[in-house]
């Protein structure tokens, strides 16, 4: 069955020279769930151990999209790890490790070098600047390009739960800079980091990491709120749903990712 990101893998080899195709697939690599092959069953609060491929270029770590695709490889059931890979990345910065993305079990396989590896982790750590300003002009939001609608709209619906919508407008700010706004309303408290992240990847893997786009958090009963809904591109953010609570599986949360043995 194809995946997602055999999908991205698909566009980005048949366009070499197509970097927003690139940049598409390293988006998508970063959001999907990746099973990590180890070398023996986690232990709680121990670091992984994971299995290494070892190659003329080097030393890569193995992760898979699938289960499924990890089984087929290992020839039958094997320890792993299912972690995002934004916190695999973070894992590997640095360690000299690159990762072996389903090697020889899916149209997707791929080897991404360590210094790749160690982009991608700092292009997702990097935060956006914090500014004290105030709008004075809500307009339509002006011509944008497609793929950066097209990455927004993937973005918050990723952020389930993590604010009720969002409004894309044009802005002139109290300094009288202008440019485009990403407003939303009613953020569920901590998540204003982010959702501001998701909105700058969205910018870098649009490729336009040199736009702008400003960001700000308000209430639905805050008065601009109204002046949001009237000129802005509405964009709804999916709702949690209640689920029994499970345990927690190594790597689920990217606040306190595992360690590299």
């Amino acid at each position: 069955m194809t995946t997602p990101l055999d999908e991205a893998h698909a566009a980005m080899t048949t366009a070499p020279g197509d970097d927003g195709a690139r940049l598409a697939f390293h988006d998508r690599l970063a959001s999907a769930e990746l099973f990590l092959l180890l070398q023996r069953e986690p232990e709680s609060g121990a670091a992984l151990d994971p299995r290494l491929f070892e190659t003329s270029q080097g030393s890569f770590v193995l992760a898979f999209d699938r289960v499924e695709r990890l089984s087929a490889f290992a020839e039958g059931a094997a320890p792993y790890a299912a972690l995002s890979g934004r916190v695999l990345a973070a894992m590997l910065a640095g360690e000299g490790v690159g990762l072996a993305l389903n090697p020889g079990v899916a149209p997707s396989s791929y080897l991404m070098p360590p210094e790749a590896v160690t982009w991608l982790a700092e292009t997702l750590s990097d935060a956006p600047d914090e500014l004290e300003a105030r709008p004075t002009e809500l307009t339509p939001p002006g011509a944008l390009p497609d793929r950066l609608l097209t990455a927004l709209d993937a973005k918050l619906a990723a952020a389930r739960g993590l604010a009720r919508m969002a409004y894309l407008t044009g802005v002139t700010w109290d300094t009288g800079a202008r440019g485009h706004l990403l407003a939303f309303v009613d953020a569920t408290p901590g998540a204003e980091g982010a959702l501001a992240r998701a909105a700058r990847e969205a910018l870098v893997f649009s490729g336009l990491e040199a736009g702008a786009l400003d960001v700000a958090f308000f209430a639905a009963h805050d008065p601009i709120a109204a002046r949001l809904a009237r000129t802005g591109l509405r964009f709804d953010l999916p709702r949690f749903e209640a689920r029994r609570a499970a345990p927690a599986a190594p790597g689920s949360d990217p606040d306190n990712p595992p360690r590299l043995r």
